[in-house]
């Protein structure tokens, strides 16, 4: 193919257009170069769009394109010129999604034949021609080694190729010149168990590369027939994405249910699948205009349709796993409490009592589990027992139990009404998902945002029970994250006959506390000036101090507050929240379960929600931080306390803790000092870049590697190792966080730690620095001791810290 057609006039518009609206609008459009290592000399770029503003129409994008790699070409003057070296297929939405995904939609503005191809559950790789000899392998977004990781996805993608071509007796060359010659960019699914877990296993004869399109290098999205693909799959050595091919919507809608209640296809789990097809040529008339995919008659078209069975199942056993591994390692397992939600199910109720088992007769083959590690060899040996004579046994003496705390007064207890019960801090997502539980089933909704008067608690109690009048279910939409606002509630509808229901939707704050303020500020930031009260501001920060007083002020959900719980997982995203929602609204409430269709729209509804009031925004205050560190996602508590009980902790360090924990000295907001205030003005640079990562609205996240606990009879802190820029996403990393790695390395890390506690309130923390570099010197006292935390690994940002 002639390079007059790679460098058409129609791409390097778009990649022009992209450029602009990057400078216009950084929060929209962010790229990252890279030296492409088969041709150093060349730089690629990678092009990323805000995920959230891919559902939002008329689209602010000039592509929809997820996975975009391009390189400028000399140009002998006038206007830069570009070529698309690699790109990934267009955005595509769920049933329902966007107003062209609804059924109706499908089966009037798309054409057959409608391919079913098996999504794949891995890490999306592709492969394009850098040149007729050269070839570039990406992940989604990224190329290369990403410093700090063993290996990243696009090295892993890049070994399996040479091993597909070798055992088809082909060159890397040779695969270079076909793809040149077409302009197609190879998209395959990485599955390998051994590099990286997720929700489905992969065989040995699975475990690959999965082929599944060849896109055009180009702007405009055209890919391969499945035939086309399925001949190269098998010409180059790929493994093949499993197909089905019908005729019309109806056969999709038809088969696709068959395989959501059977829970399995070809006798294997399936996440669900990919559908492929064109737009139809026939141009739509006015009235559906839309209705009517955003993309020219003819064009390749794609939409899913996924289920949410088996994996909410899964990540419930993963998470209680969890949990019960941190409640081992305190020595108290069987006081960890696992909420109803994750026990409805009975063979949840027996994946509980025997990983309990499985923990205390071989805790060793858990060892990597929070890594990721040996996720699906637990649940597939539990699955293996659930089929034996024992497990049998024990599935049909749960059949007819009561779930757990729950008697047999509770199970026959007539309820009339129901109150639904947000337990959250702002940015779990609780009115997301009340929006679309309101679409979906009609419930009443009310928001404690919408009163603007000072004392506006007895007003929220009014207006739930103004709804109730009216309704069968209403949601309570507040955070409810003190005791007292669940009480009322109670209160309010004690003396009703039949007795009011209370469910929680319970966002439990079970993860360190910087984790839970990343996630939530993260959201709140995406949402903007769409919110009633809390708006983010990147420059004051202070929907930051509102979250924080959140985090360290709820009060957790106790069992006898509300009749059920429903567990909802803050780092789940909407469409996962509300499957759970949705499940418990079924089976506790009785109601019918929506379809998916139904469900999409929800979420459509829920994403372009607006409030209907707002308050003005409060001055903003524009203190100074005192200092800036990296807030570490870990819980101190749980580390410390599961290494002090091995065999080889001293007894004076296990003492000395003991003695924090008590008197409450342990840090609540644990953080590393980076650079503070007094430093000033010798480590201005220092502090002008940790400024710019705080303002940043996309910030790089860290990897801080905790070497050693250090004490003496005054202090006790965690030696800060290693620092690394963690990977988001797959394998994309933060360039300009890489660059500050990099100088941190020759600067200040050697005297970074973590302090965890002062013996008494007169012992100032700063003693910790000088004990950590004493101790870094091997110039320790007579009291110091020391002890390997076997590599604890915590992630984390930077933040200004005023107190």
């Amino acid at each position: 193919m002639a390079s007059s057609v790679r460098d058409s006039e129609a791409d390097s518009s778009l990649i022009s257009a992209l450029v602009k609206l990057s400078q216009k609008a950084p929060k929209l459009v962010k790229s990252s170069d890279y030296k492409a290592p088969a041709l150093p000399d060349v730089t690629i770029t990678s092009w990323k769009l805000n995920e959230f503003k891919f559902y939002e129409v008329p689209s602010p994008f000039p592509t929809l394109a997820r996975g975009l790699f391009t390189r400028s070409m000399p140009n002998e003057g006038g206007s830069p010129t570009y070529r698309v070296v690699a790109r990934g297929y267009d955005k595509f939405f769920n049933i329902g999604e966007v107003p062209w995904s609804s059924w109706a939609a499908l089966e009037t503005h798309t054409s057959p034949p409608y391919v079913l191809t098996l999504k794949s559950n891995g890490c999306i790789i592709f492969m394009a021609a850098l040149s007729p000899t050269k070839l570039l392998v990406t992940s989604k977004h990224s190329l290369g080694p990403v410093k700090g990781a063993d290996m990243s996805h696009a090295q892993v993608g890049e070994k399996w190729l040479l091993k597909h071509l070798e055992a088809k007796g082909k060159t890397p060359e040779e695969f270079a010149q076909v793809l040149w010659d077409n302009n197609w960019t190879a998209v395959a699914e990485l599955c390998d168990d051994s590099f990286e877990e997720h929700v489905l296993p992969y065989s040995a004869e699975k475990t690959g590369l999965h082929l599944h399109g060849l896109n055009d290098c180009s702007g405009a999205f055209q890919t391969q027939s499945p035939e086309t693909v399925a001949a190269f799959a098998r010409e180059w050595g790929f493994i093949e994405t499993l197909t089905k091919t019908v005729n019309t919507i109806a056969e999709v809608h038809e088969f696709t249910d068959a395989v959501e209640e059977a829970g399995k296809w070809q006798g294997e789990p399936v996440e669900g699948f990919v559908v492929r097809c064109h737009v139809a040529t026939t141009p739509p008339s006015p009235s559906d205009h839309k209705t009517a995919p955003p993309y020219p008659p003819g064009s390749s078209f794609f939409f899913k349709v996924k289920f949410d069975e088996p994996y909410m199942t899964y990540r419930d056993w993963r998470e209680m796993t969890k949990m019960l591994l941190g409640g081992h390692a305190k020595g108290s397992m069987e006081s960890v409490k696992v909420h109803k939600s994750k026990l409805r199910r009975p063979e949840s109720h027996l994946y509980r009592k025997w990983v309990m088992e499985e923990i205390r007769r071989d805790k060793t083959q858990f060892a990597e589990f929070n890594k990721g590690k040996g996720i699906i060899a637990t649940r597939d040996r539990f699955l293996a027992w659930l089929e034996s004579e024992r497990g049998m046994q024990m599935r049909a003496g749960l059949q007819e139990a009561p779930t757990q705390g729950e008697t047999a007064v509770e199970k026959d207890k007539k309820f009339g009404k129901t109150i639904i019960v947000p337990v959250a801090i702002p940015g779990c997502g609780k009115t997301s998902v009340a929006v679309a539980l309101k679409h979906l089933f009609g419930f009443g909704h009310t928001q404690s945002d919408d009163i603007h008067e000072k004392k506006g608690a007895p007003i929220f109690i009014r207006n739930v029970l103004k709804e109730l009048q009216t309704h069968d279910v209403v949601i309570a939409d507040k955070n409810n994250h003190l005791r007292q606002h669940r009480e009322a509630l109670r209160i309010a509808v004690a003396n009703m006959s039949p007795p009011v229901r209370l469910m929680a939707l319970n966002w439990s704050l079970v993860k360190p506390p910087a984790m839970v303020h990343r996630v939530c500020a993260d959201r709140v930031m995406q949402r903007g000036e769409n919110h009633q009260k809390l708006r983010a501001d990147a420059v004051s920060r202070d929907h930051e101090d509102v979250l924080w007083m959140f985090v360290e002020q709820t009060e957790e959900l106790a069992d006898d507050e509300v009749d059920e719980v429903v567990e909802m997982d803050l780092e789940e995203d909407l469409e996962q929240a509300l499957a759970r929602a949705v499940d418990a609204c079924v089976s506790v409430l009785g109601l019918k379960r929506p379809t998916q269709e139904e469900i999409g729209q929800a979420l459509a509804v829920t994403r372009g929600y607006t409030p209907t009031t707002k308050m003005a925004d409060a001055k903003k205050k524009m203190a100074e931080p005192r200092y800036f560190g990296f807030l570490p996602e870990v819980d101190l508590e749980d580390v410390i306390t599961a290494r002090l009980a091995h065999d080889d902790a001293p007894s004076h360090a296990k003492k000395f803790w003991e003695a924090l924990v008590k008197k409450d000295r342990v840090a609540k907001r644990p953080h590393i000092t980076l650079v503070h205030s007094k430093e000033l003005p010798q480590e201005k640079d220092l502090w002008d870049q940790c400024q710019r990562f705080f303002a940043d609205s996309s910030p790089p996240t860290f990897e801080l590697s905790l070497g050693n606990l250090v004490w003496n009879d005054r202090v006790m802190a965690i030696a800060v190792d290693d620092v690394k820029v963690a990977t988001q996403g797959d394998n994309d990393t933060h360039a300009e966080g890489q660059a500050f790695v990099d100088e941190l390395e020759q600067t200040i890390k050697k005297r970074l730690h973590v302090t965890v506690g002062t013996g008494q309130s007169n012992i100032l923390p700063i003693e910790a620095r000088a004990l950590v570099e004493g101790w870094r010197l091997g110039q320790s006292g007579p009291n110091v001791g020391s002890l390997a935390l076997d590599g604890i690994v915590a992630r984390g940002r930077i933040k200004g810290l005023f107190s």
